[in-house]
């Protein structure tokens, strides 16, 4: 161990504490880590028959991970650690562990062991509804679940407490995705980006440019009845599914996977989850006739699994080998598959590659073309399918009803129609379906309230990432170009992924950029990519 200052027994005890300390940590990673394993089965390999049993094996490991994690004992060597972690008497990793432990413990100990065991079984109980109502477009069926999820959650949110006279319920949620970031340090920034995201959908509408074909079928059709017409296209193009994840995995490969340290399987809603840092599990899911869903999902997804991987295995099982929020995650998946997957110069490079894996479904599309349709920017039911222009008004829409939902100032059988409502308002569409609407998401069947606000962040944190590599990297748009992946990758891992929670989201955002978080940068990345192919 690395506990330096003190003398003599004292400097001892406390690297014999501080061992004790990380053991205990580790052993509650290890029991969460089953508790992720047994959920990313349920949603790839569990017979449907499963749901119940599965309820409760995810509840009793819950349980158990709780009253771990807020046993006396733990808070005895928190206490013994904390005095040497604030004088800086401890390394910064042991220092950064002691930390964040604290910060659990202090937030789970409030929270009853019964309140924790019935919120795990909810969840899983609550999912298995939202597939059953998904798949049938009926909200009913999802509805008692949600509103039983909801009446947890807001029970959780009052005794982990927040701010009363400046903030609000919802803060208490959003701690647990975002750390140190309240409601009112969000709502002027998304009130900032909607106003540009909208001046800018307006700008491109009004252009009239739009590609000539779709590559994706069903978000073509959803732009299409947004429109008040039909599919430009009527050409029926096949990219057979094993063929797509041959091409997708080579992708993912080439940005740095692992394959014998992770998996790409299959589920209803894609995932990734960081099981250890050798053992991380993606999914995606496939259509034969959509040749954008499952790439850009796996390179979405790689972004996740590339940061998992990106830990210093020395610090697994510990928080120096977790990522600093929720936001900052999702601006590894996003900065993937739009800052690079999405770009000129990448294709110029993989486009070869994938007309030749899919001849009968690209052989007459020239770059030109596929470039401009895999970037069309049209209002449309479904946020993962949705464009990065349009797709923040998608998570503000979710933001807004969430907040509403768990102060008590809407209710749920209110949720579908404030959700078409609001998709009219913001997107100039209203969903034909429950499943296209209202239940898409399976978000608040896991009860994970506070979480949707992380995405837009993500997009934000992204586009000033990829802004401060551009600058670090000299030509990495040409090494991009040529498909060289690797110095991209490599800079994350070492700005970001290697130092697991060490800063705070706001912290890192400075230490990487020089900078504190710029909407800006973000909105200036949009007006300057669709501004050129647009022609606004």
């Amino acid at each position: 161990m690395g506990t330096k200052g003190g003398n003599g027994n004292g400097n001892a005890d406390g690297k014999s504490t501080y061992a004790k300390f990380e053991t205990a940590v580790k052993e509650i990673k290890l029991l969460g880590s089953a508790n992720a394993l047994l959920s990313w089965d349920q949603e790839t390999y569990m017979p449907p028959k499963g749901g119940a049993w599965r309820a409760e094996q995810l509840s009793l490991l819950a349980g158990l991970v709780h009253d771990r994690l807020v046993a006396d004992e733990m808070g005895e060597m928190l206490e013994r650690l904390r005095g040497p972690a604030e004088r800086g008497e401890l390394e910064p990793r042991e220092a950064t562990n002691v930390r964040e432990v604290a910060r659990s413990f202090e937030r789970e100990r409030k929270l009853p062991a019964d309140l924790v065991r019935e919120m795990a079984k909810q969840a899983s109980l609550s999912q298995e509804a939202w597939v059953k109502a998904r798949k049938a477009s009926d909200f009913s069926i999802f509805a008692p679940f949600l509103e039983k999820t909801v009446e947890l959650k807001r029970k959780a949110a009052s005794l982990l407490g927040y701010e009363t006279d400046q903030g609000e319920i919802y803060d208490a949620l959003l701690e647990d995705f975002e750390p140190a970031t309240k409601t009112r340090d969000l709502v002027p920034v998304f009130d900032r980006l909607r106003g540009s995201l909208v001046k800018l959908v307006q700008a491109i509408q009004a252009s009239g440019r739009r590609p000539d074909l779709d590559l994706s079928p069903s978000r073509g059709l959803a732009a299409a009845a947004a429109a008040g017409g039909a599919r430009r296209e009527a050409k029926a193009r096949l990219f057979p599914v094993e063929r797509q994840r041959e091409f997708a995995l080579a992708v993912a490969k080439d940005m740095g996977f692992d394959l014998e340290a992770g998996r790409l399987d299959v589920s209803a809603h894609p995932f990734c989850s960081g099981l250890q840092v050798r053992d991380v599990r993606m999914t995606t899911r496939y259509d034969e006739r959509d040749i954008v869903m499952a790439l850009f999902g796996v390179m979405h997804e790689t972004g996740h699994a590339l940061y998992e991987q990106g830990y210093d295995p020395a610090n697994a099982g510990t928080p120096m080998a977790e990522a600093v929020s929720s936001g900052i995650h999702e601006s590894q998946s996003r900065l993937w598959e739009n800052q690079v997957g999405r770009s000129r110069p990448f294709w110029r490079h993989y486009y070869p590659k994938l007309q030749a894996t899919f001849p009968e479904g690209l052989g007459d599309v020239d770059i030109d073309r596929f470039y401009f349709a895999i970037n069309e920017v049209t209002p449309s039911f479904i946020r993962v399918e949705a464009d990065e222009v349009t797709y923040n008004l998608h998570i503000l829409l979710r933001t807004e009803l969430e907040r509403e939902l768990i102060a008590g100032r809407i209710q749920v059988s209110d949720l579908p129609r404030l959700w078409n409502q609001k998709m009219q308002e913001y997107l100039g569409v209203t969903p034909p379906s429950d499943a296209k609407g209202v239940l898409q998401d399976i978000h608040w069947s896991l009860g994970l309230y506070g979480y949707f606000p992380t995405y837009t962040l993500g997009n934000l944190y992204a586009a000033q990432f990829f802004a401060a590599a551009r600058q670090d990297i000299q030509g990495l748009e040409g090494k991009i170009g040529r498909g060289e992946l690797a110095p991209l990758r490599e800079w994350l891992r070492d700005k970001i992924h290697r130092h697991g929670q060490r800063f705070r989201a706001h912290e890192l955002v400075r230490e990487v950029t020089g900078k504190p978080l710029d909407p800006d940068v973000f909105a200036g990345y949009l007006q300057t990519k669709f501004g050129e192919i647009y022609g606004v």
